[in-house]
């Protein structure tokens, strides 16, 4: 399957979730078997080898990055909002244009797992993705590189995540 294939495979829905947005849908890609599989394999093809984990991000990059780990043959940890981990954590906060918001992972999420892959299904600012590699940072972790179904270039979000190598399939200005 083309990239232009998988990006026809996205929705766009205007004025969501409020005026002059326009949201970038990945839902109808992810329910064509077809097109979940190529971005699967797409997204896992260039790390193929070079990671010993795959962090996804609440929540949409626990869609994608499940079975991108299953894909490289690695495990999976996460990345989510607070109160939704029953062990010890580490936290990061960060900032979004209308307030701030915080991530956690397990402080035991990496333990032995140098290499990291974090995985979302959007690039946008990067403020998120930042806070998770933050993350993983705090916990002793190398994130190697950055997959993402969808990037949003003129936000500029790999821009924060500089040096990390961002990878994303499908682009829009």
């Amino acid at each position: 399957m083309t990239i232009e294939e998988i990006k026809k495979l996205i929705r766009n829905v205007p004025d969501f979730p409020k005026p002059g947005i326009m949201f970038r849908d990945f839902t109808p890609l992810i329910a064509d078997a077809r097109g979940f599989a190529a971005v699967v394999d797409r997204l896992a093809q260039p790390y193929l080898g070079k990671v010993d984990v795959v962090l996804g991000i609440e929540s949409r990059g626990f869609i994608v990055g499940a079975p991108v780990a299953y894909r490289l043959g690695v495990g999976f940890a996460i990345a989510r909002k607070p109160g939704k981990l029953p062990s010890n954590t580490v936290d990061q906060a960060y900032d979004l244009e209308y307030g701030s918001a915080s991530l956690q992972m397990h402080q035991d999420a990496l333990e032995g797992l140098g290499r990291v892959l974090l995985v979302d299904d959007l690039l946008a600012t990067g403020g998120t993705a930042a806070a998770a590699l933050q993350l993983v940072q705090k916990i002793g972790g190398n994130v190697i590189g950055c997959a993402f179904v969808v990037e949003l270039d003129a936000l500029k979000g790999r821009e924060r995540l500089a040096p990390v190598n961002c990878f994303s399939l499908v682009h829009y200005d």
